[in-house]
């Protein structure tokens, strides 16, 4: 298993729009496709106005597949247009859980 972590880094005031566009249209379709959220946060402390979010995938092979079917999706595609006037800058990480960790 891999992670994704994806952060989104907003504009100053955007945090709560993002939040309630995500819950209210973007998380159905987000989560129909993509295999398991490990999780969706804030930042309260350290760098503002950030969205966290973490994406679980058997592999490198089923995140492509995966993030291509979301693409290519007309309702997300709409969303995305939505929010992408809300973000400063995107990045992404793929993170390879230990031996030990729980979530594998």
């Amino acid at each position: 298993m891999i992670v994704e972590k994806r952060t989104y880094t907003l504009y100053p005031g955007k945090t709560s729009e993002y939040l309630k566009l995500y819950e209210h249209e973007g998380m159905a379709i987000q989560t129909r496709i993509l295999p398991r959220m490990v999780g969706y946060f804030y930042s309260e402390l350290g760098e503002l106005n950030q969205i966290i979010h973490m994406w679980g995938y058997a592999d490198l092979n089923e995140r492509e597949r995966k993030r291509k079917e979301l693409g290519a999706d007309p309702g997300w595609q709409a969303y995305i247009g939505k929010v992408r006037p809300l973000i400063v800058r995107q990045e992404s990480q793929i993170l390879i859980p230990t031996p030990f960790s729980p979530i594998r």
